[in-house]
């Protein structure tokens, strides 16, 4: 046994002894210096790169056997000299195993590449400088495959005569990389800096642990930033520190590559921030396969903190869970169970197909958001919009397919809850603003709720988003505008909303159903139609935002409408007026402020009145009470306290805000009340006179003889809307008197007439008997003329 050991240490012992001196040998009398035209004619063989070295190329033998160069560069074969080198490095050296020596075999103990230098570039057209170099690779495929065959297989038992290479490299090492990508189609320019990358135990079969770090920049400009600013001075868009670690399978024999248990760790710095954003991707398992051009991501999760002036002043943790299949060739990708989690409730759950990744992306999917509050969120972000309801938006919640493009998104199939109501439907809309398609069914909206408190001048204003725009379209005053000008000259719609009730501006609707279409700036109102107060609204209208002002049409129709209940919902209690009302009209402004659009309203009215009171006022017992004055009399009837009408009816026309009316006429019970007027929309300031008639009818209020039937009662109306319905209107008694003067007048006349007839009719026959009949018919004729 100790002869075996002795001679087993002995022949260990001259192994080495040979080794030894063989590396002496190498590295004392072979100039490594003569092998750099070697390496410039195998590089340029195999890969078509121009090779320079132009630091010294060294042996060494304590305390590795290795080798190293210094300062090289590659070019491609048309890269001009003054160019930037398409590849270059500082050092690189390559170390190997002693023992493995001993077994015949060759072990890379260790590989540093210090100072690496990669620059890539993409033309105008999209082709890129590296297309070429992996377009020659690729063609000498096979010699590479032979080349790395015996590597991956350790020691040949064929091959009697050498050594084998056994490619497992203890030790990878890359420090002080730069990575840059210009690329002239896109206008950026990607770099990445300070790239570090370790790996130990690296070989083609096996999995093995890898750590690299680099920092990221992107640049939105190739060359200088402004007038008289260098490269190096830009500002990047984006700088990012990126940290990875993962096992790595390279399965460089089906170019099936593996990365498990992955950490990806990035710092990003967006332009103009001061803090970073934070996020961390981990995954347990992402295999990436080139031959069959396929992504798969086993369950992976990305964890973010994220600090922006949207989100509010604090960090916000989010959670985004997801797994990944996508086929390259195809262009297509799955993210199935879709989870993303955050502060305030927020749950969002589902998946997508994405579709066309090389050409036009699109996709579909399903989406489900859990109920929430979204008030959290809006005071998060300083996004709350001033609403009348604490409650509003308390409970939102959502579900739907969804599809779309990178341009807009479809929700087809949408459920949505908001608050207490339940729509369901479809929605689109694409991300630039400039289109919106909404198709909705609910049972309920109390819009009052999600818009700002009375007070408070325009409504528009509570909507989020909206108070930007409106701010740039207030008018020459500096009023406050209505509706986002600029916003609505660029939005094509199509809109149609069905309702069971409807709240807004403190009114109920029911049975609600409108539909809208916008194109070109042009929005049309195509149809309303809503329950409203015991009757019926319908309405059609235009709402151009092409020109340098808004312009309005609008032609309104009102069935039935009890006005004592809608005038009392407008707080006018008791109700100056009661009765059915229909309407109808075709009415045209413009504008962008209140005063604006009632100071240019124009158009023509129809109104009808039918069976309805004027309260605390009865103008049938002021008329029957002076006929019965100026008869002697008096009236006994009890009289109710309101007027009752049975039709009022006018037809108003509308110049610049004042609408003038001539043909109003109120029909009560034995009386007839006409005449006309004006009422200025603007100050609500309004006269009119008329005139109260007696006429025979069965239902007369009181009996007049037919001498008063002929006089006009003048009635004279003025004041304000807003003001006491009982002071609007009163007996005009000195037109009164005018009137009767004028009826005393006629019939002293009458009188007069009839007594000068009697007297010239006597006179007048005993002419005829003088000068003959025909003669004294033609001079009465004459004389009786005189007198009428």
């Amino acid at each position: 046994m100790k002869r075996l050991v002795r001679t087993l240490l002995a022949v260990v012992g001259v192994l080495a002894l040979v080794t030894v001196g063989a590396v002496v040998y190498v590295t004392t009398f072979f100039n490594p210096e003569d092998m750099k035209p070697r390496l410039v004619s195998v590089v340029k063989e195999h890969t078509g790169l121009e090779l320079s070295l132009e630091g010294p190329l060294e042996w060494s033998f304590y305390p590795r056997i290795g080798v190293s160069v210094a300062e090289a560069e590659a070019r491609l074969p048309d890269q001009a000299d003054d160019a930037q080198a398409f590849a270059a490095f500082s050092e690189a050296s390559v170390s190997l195993a002693f023992t493995p020596l001993l077994r015949g075999e060759i072990a890379i103990d260790g590989l540093t590449l210090d100072g690496l230098s990669l620059n890539l570039e993409r033309d105008s057209d999209g082709t890129g400088n590296w297309e070429a170099l992996l377009e020659r690779l690729e063609n000498r495929a096979d010699d590479a495959e032979k080349a790395l065959a015996p590597a991956s297989a350790g020691p040949n038992p064929d091959d009697e005569g050498g050594l084998s290479v056994a490619l497992n490299i203890a030790s990878v090492e890359v420090t002080k990389g730069h990575l840059s990508l210009v690329d002239h189609q896109a206008g950026r320019e990607w770099q990445a800096e300070k790239l570090t990358i370790n790996g130990s135990n690296v070989n083609p079969d096996t999995a093995f642990p890898l750590s690299s770090t680099f920092q990221l920049k992107v640049f939105d400009q190739l060359d200088g930033g402004g007038e008289g600013e260098t490269t190096e001075e830009r500002t990047p868009g984006l700088q990012s520190d990126v940290t990875l670690e993962s096992d790595v399978n390279l399965g460089l024999a089906d170019s099936r590559h593996v990365l498990s248990d992955v950490t990806l760790e990035t710092s990003t710095l967006l332009a103009g921030a001061s803090e970073p954003q934070e996020a961390t991707l981990t995954s347990d398992e992402v295999v990436l396969n080139l031959g069959e051009q396929r992504l798969h991501m086993a369950p992976s999760q990305l964890d973010a903190s994220l600090l922006a002036p949207q989100l509010g002043e604090k960090r916000v943790a989010m959670t985004l869970s997801f797994q990944l299949e996508s086929d390259f060739d195809a262009g297509t990708a799955q993210l199935r169970d879709i989870a993303l989690s955050g502060p305030d409730g927020l749950s969002i759950k589902g998946n997508l197909n994405l579709k066309e990744l090389n050409s036009a992306p699109r996709y579909d999917g399903q989406v489900r958001l859990a109920p929430l509050s979204l008030r959290a969120w809006l005071a998060r972000m300083d996004a709350m919009p001033s609403m009348s309801s604490d409650e509003a938006l308390s409970e939102v919640a959502l579900t739907s397919p969804v599809e779309g493009t990178l341009e807009q998104l479809s929700l087809n199939g949408l459920t949505l809850v908001l608050d207490d109501n339940t729509f369901s439907g479809s929605l689109g809309a694409r991300f630039d603003g400039t289109r919106v398609d909404l198709d909705l069914e609910g049972d309920r909206l109390d819009a009052d709720s999600y818009l700002p408190p009375p007070e408070q001048d325009t409504a528009a204003n509570g909507i989020p988003g909206i108070a930007s725009a409106l701010a740039q379209d207030q008018d020459q005053d500096g009023a406050p505008a209505i509706l986002p000008k600029s916003f609505l000259a660029g939005l094509d719609e199509s809109v149609s909303l069905a309702l069971g009730q409807l709240i807004l501006g403190g009114q109920r609707y029911q049975d609600v159903s409108l539909s809208m279409q916008g194109e070109g700036g042009r929005h049309r109102l195509t149809g309303f139609e809503a329950g409203f107060h015991e009757g019926r609204l319908e309405a059609t209208g235009v709402l151009d935002a092409s020109g340098d002002d808004l312009a309005w049409q609008l032609a309104p129709e009102v069935e039935g409408v009890r006005l004592e209940s809608l005038l009392t919902s407008l707080g006018q209690e008791p109700a100056p007026l009661s009765g059915s009302l229909h309407a109808s009209g075709e009415l045209t402004t413009r504008g962008n402020a209140r005063h604006e659009l009632t100071r240019n309203l124009n158009g023509t009215l129809d109104t009808r009145i039918n069976e309805g009171s004027i309260p605390r006022a009865n103008i049938s017992r002021q008329l029957c009470t002076a006929v019965a004055r100026l008869e002697g009399e008096q009236t006994t009837r009890e009289w109710s306290e309101n007027t009752r009408f049975e039709n009022i009816s006018a037809r108003f026309t509308i110049r610049d805000g004042v609408a003038h009316n001539d043909d109003l006429l109120i029909t009560l019970p034995g009386i007839e009340v006409s005449g006309g007027g004006q009422l200025d929309l603007g100050s609500q300031r309004f006269d009119a006179d008329g005139a109260a008639r007696f006429v025979d009818t069965a239902d007369a209020a009181c009996s007049v003889n037919r001498r008063l039937e002929k006089v006009p009662f003048p009635v004279r109306c003025e004041g304000s809307l807003e003001g006491d319905s009982s002071q609007w209107c009163g007996f005009d008694a000195d037109a009164f008197k005018a009137n009767l003067g004028e009826l005393v007048a006629e019939e002293a006349r009458s009188r007069v007439n009839e007594e000068v007839e009697e007297r010239l009719g006597k006179e007048l026959e005993r002419l005829d008997e003088r000068i003959g009949e025909e003669a004294g018919k033609e001079l009465r004729d004459a004389v009786r003329g005189l007198f009428n």
